[in-house]
C-alpha cells in the first residue's frame, strides 16, 4: 500500500499525482490520509461553536478533491481514504507501519509539510520505517533518470534497492553517485579507483537482479549534497539513505538527506536503513 498525506495545498496535489502513478506501476492500493489536527486551533475551548465540525468538513473536502484527482490520473488504482484525528506526524507515523511508501508535498498549508523541509517532513522522513517521498510542486519535463546516492557502508543498500526498483518500474536509467573528500596528501587517482571498486561491489547484486537496466556510476571529489543536488537537475527522483543519530535515534535525519531535501530540484525519496537492534521484517 502507498500512503499519501494531503492538506489541500498545491504540493499535496502533486504528491497525490505522484503517489497514484507509483501505485499504478507497482500494482498497489492507494490510501489518501488527512490529519484533523485540533491542537493549533485549541478547538476544545470553543465548546459548541462548531469549530470542530468546520475542521472535519474541511478535511472531508480535501479528501474528496484528492480522490477525484487520483481517479482522474489513474482510474484503475484502488483508492481509500482516512480522516484521522491527531498531529500529522503521529498520524503518518502510524500509517507508515503498514505502508510500502509515504508520499508528502514539499510545502503545505501548515499541515503535513509546512516548508521546503518543515518539522513534519523531517520527522516523518526520519522516523518512518518505509521510504518517504517528498514531492516538489513544480511541473518538470520527464528526464527518464533516477539518481541514487551511495556511500561506503552497507546501510546505503536499502536506498539502492529502492532506486533500482523505481528505475525498473519506470523504465528509466539509473545514475549512482558516490561523492567524497579525499584525505590530504593522498593520490587522487588512487583514491578514485578504490572508491569505484567500492561502488561496483555495492552494485554487483543489484546488477545481477536487474541486468536490463542502464546503470551509470559517478564517483566525484565533492560534498555529497553538492553532487546529488547537481545531479537532481536532470533527474525525476533522487534517492538517499538516512541514519538517525543522537538521543532520539530514528527521529533525526542525517546531514546529507536533510541537505538534499532542502536543495534538490526534483522529488526526493529518503530510505532509512533498519536499526541494527531491530530484526529485519520478512516480506
Amino acid at each position: 500500500m502507498i500512503v499519501v498525506g494531503v492538506d489541500g495545498s498545491m504540493t499535496a496535489r502533486a504528491a497525490v499525482d505522484w503517489a497514484a502513478a507509483d501505485a499504478f506501476r507497482a500494482h498497489l492500493p492507494l490510501r489518501i490520509v488527512h490529519a484533523v489536527d485540533r491542537s493549533p486551533y485549541q478547538v476544545d475551548r470553543f465548546g459548541g461553536s462548531g469549530g470542530g465540525d468546520t475542521l472535519v468538513r474541511e478535511g472531508q473536502r480535501v479528501l474528496r478533491e484528492a480522490v477525484a484527482l487520483a481517479r482522474e490520473r489513474q482510474p484503475s488504482v484502488e483508492v481509500t481514504t482516512r480522516d484521522v484525528e491527531g498531529s500529522p506526524v503521529a498520524v503518518l507515523r502510524e500509517q507508515a507501519e503498514r505502508a510500502g511508501e509515504i508520499v508528502l508535498g514539499s510545502r503545505g498549508l501548515g499541515g503535513f509539510a509546512g516548508t521546503l523541509l518543515g518539522s513534519v517532513s523531517a520527522q516523518v522522513a526520519g522516523q518512518a520505517p518505509c521510504p518517504v517521498v517528498v514531492v516538489r510542486g513544480e511541473r518538470r519535463p520527464r528526464q527518464g533518470r533516477i539518481v541514487a546516492g551511495v556511500d561506503d557502508s552497507p546501510t546505503s543498500e536499502p536506498a539502492l534497492a529502492y532506486a533500482f526498483q523505481q528505475a525498473d518500474l519506470r523504465g528509466s536509467g539509473l545514475q549512482v553517485v558516490h561523492a567524497f573528500a579525499p584525505e590530504i596528501a593522498r593520490d587522487l587517482d588512487e583514491v578514485c579507483a578504490a572508491r569505484h571498486r567500492v561502488v561496483q561491489k555495492r552494485l554487483m547484486a543489484f546488477r545481477d537482479r536487474y541486468p536490463h537496466l542502464e546503470v551509470e556510476e559517478i564517483v566525484r571529489f565533492a560534498h555529497p549534497v553538492d553532487a546529488l543536488t547537481a545531479a537532481s537537475a536532470e533527474a525525476d527522483l533522487v534517492v538517499v539513505g538516512s541514519r538517525g543519530h543522537g538521543p532520539f535515534g530514528a527521529a533525526l535525519l542525517g546531514s546529507v538527506s536533510r541537505g538534499v531535501l532542502h536543495h534538490a530540484r526534483c522529488t526526493v525519496a529518503v530510505v532509512r536503513a533498519p536499526r541494527a537492534d531491530v530484526p529485519a521484517q520478512r516480506t
